[in-house]
């Protein structure tokens, strides 16, 4: 009896740090989400493809800026390089994408902001970039063209992965002169509002797994676990060794894009360097879920490939700007990152979000009122080669 009420105490208290973390960030998600169905809205699927001819530096450029305004979904993003590729985009330009839209976007920055605190967005908006960059490095010397042509004979083939269907719809406002114009007619508000829902129907999932992982490990595992795991004792080896080991934690733990982030603060106060908190958030594209996708895709060696230089790059990005950011004394040391219990008071965090869940409420509306409704959900995961809806 005195057993299961512990066991039934410390479920409740695991699920209280989730409750607190969600109710922390929630404000934030939705605007970060918002403001990503806006900038969707209004720039077509088509002039991305369009944009990635060749793995130039002003093509990688361009994809990560395409990427960083694209969706958040890892699922969702790998997805739709692959369709980028398959339609004729340059391979490396298509994993830039890829990878820019799911660690360089509006919400994941808001969120790491509110829970990590500011040095780890800087350490994320100067890691991003430079990781695109040892990607490209990585692929110029070592992806054979045979690979690539393997790679894309697997693609034609049609094996068909996790929001497949979310990445070929297209949902733009097109022919109105600018974004702003677009935006502000019936047909932009109804797609703004359509790509909202649906970034949230193809991620909850993994939001609501990071929540849930994030506080059982906050209620169950000790600090002095993740201390011994991440060296902390030793200060100048944990800095080498929790970039090492961060990404091999992030593939095991089935948690990707912003997820990654309650886990991340949980592994922050347990004791992981701030170089290895950023390799682990850049590993939400090598989790094991998405390597299967990637096998299916591209075949097992391009997959085995990706998940070898990936790792590289994510290594080194996390290496680097743990020692630069140390050596400009902007490296974060308190372990303080807010991993709370439920609790809910008349504050800010409340104020906005009943704002922000205001907000929510009106796109839902307009989606199920004027999008395309649970049609359109239900065939997120079916193929739509040729998939567009006005």
């Amino acid at each position: 009896m005195i057993a299961s009420v512990s066991i039934g105490h410390e479920i409740v208290r695991a699920l209280s740090f989730a409750a607190g973390m969600t109710w922390e960030i929630l404000w934030a998600l939705i605007l970060g989400f918002t403001l990503s169905g806006v900038v969707q809205a209004v720039v077509s699927k088509r002039e991305m493809r369009r944009l990635m001819p060749d793995d130039s530096p002003k093509t990688l450029l361009v994809a990560s800026g395409l990427g960083a305004a694209s969706s958040s979904c890892s699922y969702a993003s790998v997805a739709l390089a692959r369709s980028l590729f398959k339609r004729g985009g340059d391979f490396t330009a298509a994993m830039v994408f890829e990878f820019a839209s799911t660690n360089l976007v509006f919400e994941l920055g808001i969120v790491m902001a509110l829970l990590l605190g500011w040095q780890f967005v800087a350490g994320e908006f100067v890691g991003g970039p430079l990781m695109i960059v040892l990607i490209a490095i990585l692929f110029r010397i070592f992806l054979k063209p045979g690979l690539v042509d393997e790679a894309r004979a697997e693609a034609q083939r049609g094996r068909l992965g996790s929001m497949e269907g979310h990445a070929e719809m297209n949902m733009s406002a097109e022919g109105a002169a600018s974004w702003w114009q677009r935006l502000r007619t019936p047909r932009g508000f109804t797609a703004t509002a359509d790509y909202f829902v649906m970034d949230w129907a193809a991620i909850w999932r993994d939001i609501v797994l990071g929540l849930l992982i994030a506080g059982a490990l906050a209620a169950w595992v000790p600090h002095g676990f993740w201390q011994g795991l991440f060296l902390e004792h030793h200060p100048i080896l944990a800095k080498v060794w929790g970039p090492l080991i961060a990404p091999a934690v992030a593939m095991i733990s089935f948690v990707c894009s912003v997820g990654n982030v309650p886990l991340a603060a949980v592994l922050w106060n347990g004791g992981i360097s701030f170089g290895g908190v950023l390799a682990f958030v850049f590993a939400d594209l090598i989790i094991l879920p998405i390597l299967h996708i990637y096998k299916k895709y591209y075949g097992w060696r391009m997959a085995g490939f990706l998940l070898v230089t990936f790792y590289a790059a994510m290594v080194a990005a996390g290496l680097i700007v743990e020692f630069v950011f140390h050596g400009l004394g902007i490296e974060r040391t308190a372990r303080n990152a807010r991993v709370i219990e439920a609790s809910i008071a008349w504050n800010y965090t409340t104020a906005l979000n009943l704002i922000f869940l205001s907000l929510a409420g009106v796109l839902a509306w307009r989606y199920f009122r004027y999008g395309g409704g649970w049609q359109m959900l239900k065939m997120m995961d079916a193929p739509m080669e040729h998939g567009h809806r006005g």
